[in-house]
């Protein structure tokens, strides 16, 4: 049995409903140029941290027990700078690598906060990142202890983080200690 030929009135009917079904989608991905502004000029407050910075860190397991390495951080901008990829890792004296770690840093302009996302050895953060003039914060809970890692820029334009725990209402103890040089 013949199909009856269609009238060609109706097959382009068919076809803008199939174009017009393929569009919806697409527009409602297109990007909102004001938010997109507004990310632009969120991420340039961490401009500085862009590049290859590299020096000691000293992470400490307990009383005495401090390990000395180094530590280098890449930081560059991706998506057209609204997000900042931050790879890092630590390296024994004799070379081998103890600690990697990849972060993203993205600012959120519905909300006007930066989230800052890590992931290390199958472990993942999500947290919110408080930015201050040449610096930055964040902090966590993982278990009894509240996390609290603090970032900011030497008079000397070295990168200084520490971090430190508070387990209960024990006094804070520093955790890790790192003081890196930019390097172009």
């Amino acid at each position: 049995m013949k199909k009856p030929i269609r009238p060609i009135a109706a097959l382009l009917a068919s076809a803008e409903l199939c174009f017009a079904a393929l569009a919806l989608p697409a527009a409602a991905q297109q990007p909102n140029t004001a938010n997109i502004q507004a990310e632009h000029a969120a991420m340039q407050k961490l401009s500085f941290l862009t590049g290859h910075w590299s020096g000691p860190i000293t992470i400490y397991r307990g009383p005495g027990q401090a390990m000395h390495f180094t530590q280098s951080e890449n930081v560059q901008y991706k998506l057209g700078g609204l997000v900042l990829l931050v790879e890092g890792k630590s390296v024994a004296p004799g070379g081998h690598t103890v600690f990697s770690a990849l972060a993203t840093i993205a600012y959120n302009p519905a909300n006007h906060a930066y989230r800052f996302r890590a992931y290390n050895d199958g472990r993942y953060l999500d947290t919110k990142l408080t930015v201050i003039p040449h610096g930055f914060s964040w902090g966590t809970q993982a278990g009894p202890a509240h996390i609290l890692n603090s970032m900011n820029l030497t008079p000397t334009g070295e990168w200084h983080e520490t971090t430190s725990a508070t387990v209960g209402s024990h006094p804070p103890f520093r955790s890790m200690d790192m003081t890196l040089q930019h390097h172009q």
